[in-house]
């Protein structure tokens, strides 16, 4: 009887160990100067829009800091674009991005194909007349 006592309260033990809650796979968040530490990688980049630069074929949004300076750049395809509603709307708005981080010619970015890889968590400044 003291086997199957023992047997049970290590089996539980096994089990509670086994199932950490913490453990839930979401990609870790970093910042966009951290992002060429995690090529490769899932991850959620967070950061401000600071440029917008759409064309007929791609949509870039750079974070942090407009292009050349800017440390992380999101790419839209415009096989996407329509699913991001209007994205001029994002300049100056904090947002997270999920995705793989990848080098693209020695640049930070990722390319986002679904809206819900991009999550605005502050909006951007309201502008009044005349800017």
């Amino acid at each position: 009887m003291r086997i199957y006592f023992w047997g049970f309260v290590v089996a539980m033990l096994a089990l509670s160990l086994s199932a950490d809650p913490t453990d839930n796979n979401l990609p870790a968040k970093i910042g966009t100067y951290d992002v060429t530490n995690y090529y490769g990688r899932e991850m959620i980049v967070t950061g401000i829009i600071a440029q917008i630069s759409i064309s007929p074929k791609i949509a870039l949004l750079n974070m942090d800091k407009p292009y050349p300076g800017s440390p992380f750049t999101l790419v839209i395809f415009s096989s996407s674009t329509n699913q991001f509603g209007n994205l001029k709307s994002l300049k100056g708005a904090s947002v997270e991005a999920t995705g793989t981080i990848t080098n693209y010619h020695d640049r930070a970015e990722m390319v986002l194909k679904e809206a819900s890889q991009l999550k605005v968590t502050g909006n951007a400044p309201a502008k009044t007349p005349g800017q």
